[in-house]
C-alpha cells in the first residue's frame, strides 16, 4: 500500500496534466456547467434550503485525476463530497468541478503540449464570476485543496472573491515540492531528476533525459511543469486582501505542517487551523502509516471532526 501510495502521488504532480479520471456519478445535486472554449466543465451544486441569498463555496480537488469528489481512479474517499455535504447541512452551498480533462470534463481538455498552469487558474476565477453573478448567493468563499489551494489563491484574487481557505496547500514551488518527495527515492533517481527539475525550474526545456524518468519528463509535458514550477504559493497568498483560513493536517504525510506554516508567515492576517490527526484526504488517522494509507481508499470513513466546524465558522464569519 506504501509503494501503492507513492506512485500515486508522484503520478499526480508529475502526470497530472493529461489523466483523465472515469470516476463514479457525483453526489446527488444540481447538475452546473461552465462553458469553456472546447466544451463545458461539470459540476455539481448543492444548495441549502433558505428564502434570502446564501454563502456559496467553490471547492477545487487536488492534482492529477481528481475529481469533484476528492477520488481519483485508484483510490476513493468521498474526502470533497463529504466537505459539500457538510457545508449544506449549516446552510451554506458549495459547488465542485471535474477540472478540464477529468472525469465529466474529459471533452474540455486541450492538448498536453498546449496544457497550461493558467488553464486551470482561468477555470475557476471564471466559475467564481459565475456565482458572483447568481443572485441565489450572498457571497463566494474559494475552498482549494492540495494543488487546488495555489489554484484558488490565484483565482480568488483574479475573480475578487470574498475569502480563501487553503486546505492541505504547499507553501513552496512545485518544483521544490517533487525534490522532497524525491528524497525518498535511490540516489540515482535523484542524480537524473534534480538537473531537470533545475532546468525547468528556470523555464528552459529538456531535450537529454534518462530513459528511466521518459515518462515524467517527457517533451509534451515540460511546457505544463514550467508553467507550474513558475508559481510561487507565499507571493500568491500575498497578494489577496479578502480574509484567508490555513487548515493543515498533523498526520498528513504528503504535505508538511512546514507547508502551512511557510504560508502563515506569507500571510500574517490569515487564520491558522491545524487539525490534530488528520492526514491528506482530510481524514482521522493515527501515526500508524498503514492504518493512513488505508483512509485513501475508504469512501465511507468521515471527515475529520475538527475541520467543518473551522470552515463553517470562517464562511460565516465573512461580512
Amino acid at each position: 500500500m506504501k509503494k501503492r501510495l507513492l506512485t500515486w502521488a508522484l503520478s499526480s504532480l508529475l502526470l497530472g496534466p493529461l489523466a483523465s479520471a472515469q470516476t463514479m456519478a457525483p453526489a446527488p445535486g444540481s447538475p452546473l456547467e461552465l462553458i469553456s472554449e472546447k466544451a463545458p466543465l461539470k459540476g455539481t451544486l448543492l444548495l441549502p434550503v433558505s428564502q434570502k441569498p446564501v454563502p456559496v463555496v467553490l471547492l477545487i480537488s487536488g492534482s492529477g485525476p481528481t475529481d469533484r469528489d476528492g477520488n481519483n481512479p485508484a483510490m476513493k474517499n468521498n474526502s470533497l463530497k463529504m466537505v459539500a455535504e457538510a457545508l449544506q447541512a449549516q446552510g451554506i452551498a458549495s459547488v465542485r468541478y471535474d477540472k478540464r480533462g477529468i472525469a465529466e470534463s474529459t471533452a474540455a481538455a486541450v492538448s498536453e503540449f498546449d496544457l497550461r498552469f493558467d488553464h486551470y487558474v482561468q477555470d475557476a476565477a471564471a466559475w467564481v464570476q459565475k456565482l458572483k453573478e447568481d443572485k441565489r448567493f450572498s457571497k463566494v468563499v474559494v475552498l482549494g485543496h492540495s494543488e487546488g489551494s495555489l489554484i484558488g489563491m490565484m483565482a480568488a484574487r483574479q475573480a475578487k472573491a470574498d475569502g480563501f481557505i487553503s486546505v492541505a496547500g504547499v507553501g513552496q514551488t512545485a518544483d521544490q515540492v517533487i525534490r522532497e518527495q524525491l528524497q525518498a527515492q535511490p540516489q540515482q533517481v535523484k542524480d537524473a531528476a534534480f538537473p531537470i527539475l533545475d532546468q525547468l525550474a528556470q523555464g528552459k526545456a529538456v531535450t537529454e533525459v534518462n530513459p528511466m524518468l521518459a515518462a515524467l519528463f517527457r517533451p509534451s509535458v515540460q511546457p505544463y511543469l514550467i508553467s507550474w514550477f513558475k508559481q510561487d504559493p507565499q507571493a500568491e497568498l500575498r497578494k489577496l486582501t479578502v480574509p484567508v483560513l490555513l487548515v493543515q493536517g498533523t498526520q498528513d504525510l504528503q504535505v508538511s505542517r512546514q507547508e502551512v506554516q511557510l504560508l502563515a508567515a506569507a500571510s500574517p492576517k490569515s487564520k491558522l487551523v491545524e487539525i490534530e490527526n488528520m492526514n491528506h484526504v482530510l481524514k482521522e488517522t493515527t501515526p500508524d502509516r498503514t492504518a493512513n494509507f488505508s483512509t485513501y481508499a475508504n469512501p465511507t470513513l468521515p471527515l475529520a471532526p475538527p475541520l467543518m466546524p473551522a470552515v463553517v465558522a470562517f464562511v460565516k464569519s465573512i461580512k
